[in-house]
């Protein structure tokens, strides 16, 4: 989500004359689009923070002018702290506003007082609707925000406070945005959301509403449009996992075989405590529905070790379930309480010795199954949408469907001409977190779907 906002604030800069440079070091604006799920993010904005302060006083001193800018959800979170302890700051807005850069630009770059601006309110309007249509060069592949904010109030988590409640855009402007993408060369589209499953979108058929698209609906439309040629779409919950969507990922060939579906726990006990409201045994109906619809679907998850007050048996449960899943890859975490959420004041807060020793066990089992799955796709035939150069000379790095890296050595002088084509390619090594393997056709990309991958 945060690199999709950070393009989208690409686009909303430009007309004012901002482009994209590497370095901070005598840049006009530096932003700082910032996460709140990871643990100590707010320190790591104050160090960089300070790191900056450095590079604006370089350029004042030069008789230049930078705006320094914090965006995001840390923003939206500690917005008046950030202020209060980073005087340098010229600009704090939420994820919601950023929408409204040009008139914060304006107005930090007209003031005398030197004060920072804070936007962080949940605007009644839709971002979405004065976004422009220009949009920074995405590449093979992009992402596409279909759906923001979340209703779960999980115990651990802070989005619903950052990002704010459920918000679907309108099926048109969704499409509008595929197209688009398709016209700037995109392949690959992957829907995003906090809840993206949660999709709601409205519709409109010849000017009058068309009622309420759920995300299988969706995608199916998009895969209408005449030059995708892969889908996906990231982050789901389990309780958005309708039949719709299920019956999607049987019927629909670009719908890549591959679903990230996190569970956090396997204990029914702590679920109930994380307020996921679903247990473990939900998780793992969906699961065989999934697997029913669609045999070759591959599996990652997120996982959370240590939340309060769980035992050694909660976290053999979690085990259990990763074990009768088997999942392709995972992220897993050491419990960190975010403030203000409900977790953050729970008895029964762990030791980071117990967590560490859980994540590792956890970790080690995960791994065991990635690498076990990477091993399996050796030998097969897999369609690779070829997206960038690889580390080594001669070497094209893309996706498999399943999500992996792979990386192929291509003739030597093509690798331009590649970069964005989608061929069949014969698998070969697997390695920790990506596979290798040989293009099957040296100059012509293969419009390859999920049909064509062989065993």
């Amino acid at each position: 989500m945060n690199v999709y906002d950070s393009s989208r604030m690409t686009d909303v800069l430009a007309p004012l004359g901002y482009e994209p440079v590497d370095s901070p070091r005598g840049a006009d604006m530096v932003i700082l689009n910032t996460c709140h799920i990871r643990e100590k993010a707010s320190e790591k904005v104050f160090s960089e923070l300070g790191r900056l302060r450095a590079f604006k006083q370089e350029r004042e001193a030069e008789g230049g002018d930078m705006v320094l800018a914090v965006a995001g959800c840390v923003a939206q979170a500690e917005g008046e702290e950030i202020l209060r302890r980073a005087p340098q700051v010229d600009l704090v807005f939420g994820p919601q506003t950023y929408h409204r850069l040009p008139e914060m630009v304006a107005r930090a770059l007209r003031s005398a007082d030197g004060g920072g601006q804070l936007d962080i309110d949940f605007p009644v309007e839709s971002k979405f609707d004065h976004l422009p249509e220009e949009m920074a060069a995405p590449g093979a592949a992009a992402f596409l925000s279909v759906q923001e904010g979340c209703d779960k109030f999980c115990s651990f988590c802070v989005v619903p406070y950052t990002r704010g409640a459920e918000f679907s855009r309108p099926v048109a402007s969704v499409l509008a945005e595929a197209r688009r993408l398709v016209e700037a060369g995109v392949q690959e589209i992957t829907l995003l959301g906090q809840n993206v499953n949660a999709y709601h979108g409205e519709a409109e058929t010849g000017g009058t509403p068309g009622g309420t698209w759920g995300l299988g609906r969706l995608l199916r439309a998009l895969a209408e449009i005449e030059g995708i040629t892969r889908l996906r779409y990231t982050t789901s919950h389990p309780r958005d996992m309708d039949d719709d969507l299920i019956a999607a990922h049987a019927e629909e060939p670009k719908l890549m075989p591959y679903l990230h579906l996190p569970v956090q726990s396997g204990s029914d006990r702590i679920l109930a405590a994380m307020n996921r409201q679903h247990t473990a045994d939900d998780y793992l109906r969906i699961v065989e529905r999934l697997r029913r619809a669609l045999p070759d679907i591959a599996l990652s998850s997120d996982f959370i070790v240590g939340f309060p007050g769980e035992s050694d048996a909660d976290f053999a449960e979690t085990l259990r379930l990763v074990t009768e899943v088997g999942y392709a890859q995972a992220y897993s975490f050491k419990y960190s309480p975010r403030p203000g959420t409900p977790a953050a004041v729970a008895d029964e807060q762990l030791p980071e010795a117990v967590k560490a020793e859980r994540l590792a066990g956890l970790q080690q089992l995960l791994g065991a199954q990635a690498a076990a799955f990477n091993q399996a796709c050796v030998g097969r035939t897999l369609p690779v949408l070829l997206e960038r150069a690889g580390r080594k000379p001669g070497q094209l790095v893309g996706r498999s469907p399943y999500m992996q890296s792979v990386h192929v050595p291509v003739p030597e002088g093509t690798q331009q001409r590649l970069i964005g084509s989608l061929f069949d390619v014969a698998i070969e090594a697997a390695y920790d977190h990506s596979l290798g393997g040989r293009l099957l056709v040296d100059d012509a990309p293969q419009h390859s779907t999920r049909a064509r991958i062989s065993a």
